[in-house]
């Protein structure tokens, strides 16, 4: 039997509470392992009608906190949750105790995850037609409810019905899983939880619930709750393309293939389509994506990364883990037709010391082939310009970027090095990264068709400008 727990959260609940904990039903009252009400630091006499209720009721394991301050409706699921995760329950659900959702159906909130079918259940007032204003939903809520729901489905890449109803039934391990402690204290948190949720790959099902609208006090400003989650789900979208801090995308890859033709990984596959066969060292191959590429044209493709991901060596040719700061292993040997570098020089502190390394691997004839990020690119100014200069999730400002060039510095660059340019290609930004995760409703193809074109257009008249990344061929300048 997993351990049923239900967090109940009450702020000025002292006419409901009884009436909604009277609502569980008798026969559910022995699978509860405990019923945690958690009074939100209420103004009325919460805390005593629940002391009440716990005196005289005996068939309910009632755990009962008044809390010395208020921690807004999320920091009270947060301290609900961590409750749960610390006293080892394996189904938390969220209960409010206006009475708003129906405790009569604790049974059906549970069974998606008894039966091992999903990891979070949310009771949806729409997926019945009509039920919702029948219920006495207000025409606004409901209006808002709707809108809200579908730009959110489309923006994060959800199926849901709703996305704003409060009743939910949670697999704690789940929870435990997912960043939720960093949510914000307001209303927004379920919002903020179904990002995370999706993010971490996570099953939701929902069952239909009824509605009731009573005398309970609303408490949510409808104006601030709207900007609030579409925000999140706006920072979601951007954090999947790259852009902010990324902790929203989480469980998203740092680094991942661009497959677009116009995109640098597209160029590069076009490049090379052009040569015979060839041995190709690739360096910072990352999970061997662009490379497995490679080797479906009939290139040979050895790898250097400093982490081994998962599947790289069936991708490739042959694979070596090493960290390029201290040189490319020996044991990777030379002789090499091209050498690929792909957004790999901005990450390390001496990328000069690297061109020369590089030298030493190829053939005579041979070419090295590498991609810069533009940090003269209008999306780095702009932050430059604002104040507003900070690091990215990935991206011309990635996180892990140590080095930033723009065309005139990396030429530079590649003259000190003794190098000369043979051919170069300016990029413009990888508009496919904007259907990372979002429903195909999302990102209309024309649209995106249209700002490829616009894009293009602006890269050709000033690439110093509109540029996002410059790919190189480099040959090695023969010596005096």
């Amino acid at each position: 039997m997993k351990k049923i727990g239900v967090l109940v959260v009450a702020y000025n609940a002292a006419t409901t509470l009884a009436q909604t904990l009277d609502r569980i039903p008798q026969e559910f009252r022995g699978r509860i392992h405990e019923v945690l009400v958690g009074d939100d630091h209420s103004q009325d006499s919460t805390y005593l009608v629940g002391l009440g209720y716990q005196s005289v009721t005996k068939d309910l394991p009632i755990t009962l906190v008044r809390h010395p301050k208020n921690l807004g409706y999320g920091g009270n699921q947060k301290w609900g949750y961590r409750h749960a995760i610390d006293r080892g329950w394996d189904i938390a659900v969220l209960l409010h105790g206006d009475g708003q959702y129906a405790p009569e159906i604790l049974d059906q909130m549970v069974a998606p995850i008894e039966r091992g079918e999903a990891e979070a259940v949310f009771g949806s007032r729409m997926m019945q037609a009509g039920e919702a204003r029948k219920g006495g939903m207000p025409a606004y809520k409901y209006v808002g409810n709707r809108i809200l729901t579908t730009v959110q489905n489309k923006v994060v890449g959800t199926g849901l019905s709703e996305w704003h109803s409060g009743y939910r039934a949670y697999d704690v391990k789940a929870l435990a899983q997912i960043p939720f402690e960093g949510n914000d204290d307001g209303f927004n948190f379920d919002t903020q939880i179904i990002i995370q949720l999706h993010e971490a790959q996570q099953r939701i099902a929902e069952i239909p619930i009824p509605t009731y609208y009573g005398d309970e006090i609303c408490y949510v400003d409808g104006i601030k709750y709207a900007k609030d989650v579409a925000r999140d789900v706006a920072r979601y979208r951007a954090h999947k393309m790259g852009f902010g801090t990324g902790e929203l995308a989480f469980a998203s890859d740092s680094y991942e293939l661009k497959d677009d033709a116009d995109t640098s990984h597209g160029r590069v596959e076009a490049w090379l389509a052009l040569r015979s066969p060839s041995r190709v060292l690739d360096l910072g191959c990352s999970d061997g994506s662009v490379g497995a590429r490679l080797v479906a044209q009939g290139h040979e493709v050895v790898g250097v990364d400093l982490v081994e991901h998962k599947g790289v060596r069936e991708r490739l040719t042959d694979f070596y883990e090493a960290d390029l700061e201290q040189g490319i292993p020996e044991a990777v040997g030379d002789g090499f037709d091209v050498v690929l570098a792909a957004d790999v020089l901005e990450h390390v502190r001496d990328p000069a010391a690297v061109l020369d390394a590089i030298k030493a691997r190829l053939r005579p004839g041979g070419r090295l082939i590498t991609s810069i990020p533009n940090f003269g690119h209008w999306y780095p100014r702009t932050r430059v310009a604002l104040g507003r200069f900070d690091y990215d999730a990935r991206g011309i400002l990635d996180a892990g970027h140590l080095r930033f060039f723009t065309k005139r510095s990396f030429a530079r660059l590649v003259d000190g090095a003794g190098w000369t340019i043979s051919r170069a290609e300016s990029i413009g930004l990888p508009l496919g990264v904007v259907e990372r995760g979002a429903s195909a409703e999302a990102a209309p193809g024309g649209l995106r068709q249209l700002a490829g074109r616009i894009d293009r257009g602006a890269v050709a008249l000033r690439p110093q400008l509109f540029a996002y990344q410059f790919l190189y061929e480099l040959a090695p300048r023969p010596s005096a």
